[in-house]
């Protein structure tokens, strides 16, 4: 178990032990920060999730699941969230969902995206 600071924010450890049900891990890892990423270290829109973030001055913390023994329950968990494949990158904001890559382009493109940000207290503009 190890965590990497890099330049897209903070790599947290999902190697923590917690009994129970994915989807209930995610709901509690994507409440104790204000911007968390479900991503896999390997895919292209979760690379670009991470800049969009990390272009804004937003730290995210960031759950590698390929990197987590039990990434793949939480990959699948995710899929049933979102009611979608590819699982990933997912991203919450204050402990919400907000969603994939098209919520975040959407909410970024309209405007919405930054408001959530603040509120959420990863943004001081």
């Amino acid at each position: 178990m190890h965590c990497q600071t890099g330049s897209w924010g903070s790599y947290m450890p999902t190697t923590r032990t917690s009994v129970g049900d994915p989807l209930e891990r995610i709901e509690r890892l994507a409440s104790e920060n204000a911007v968390v990423i479900f991503s896999i270290s390997s895919c292209c829109m979760c690379h670009a999730i991470k800049r969009l973030f990390s272009g804004m001055g937003v730290n995210p913390t960031v759950y590698e699941l390929d990197e987590d023994p039990r990434g793949k329950d939480m990959e699948k968990a995710l899929m049933r969230l979102l009611g979608t494949s590819p699982a990933v990158p997912v991203v919450f904001i204050g402990g919400k969902l907000v969603g994939a890559m098209d919520r975040v382009m959407a909410s970024h493109i309209n405007g919405s995206l930054v408001p959530l940000l603040k509120e959420a207290g990863a943004l001081w503009l």
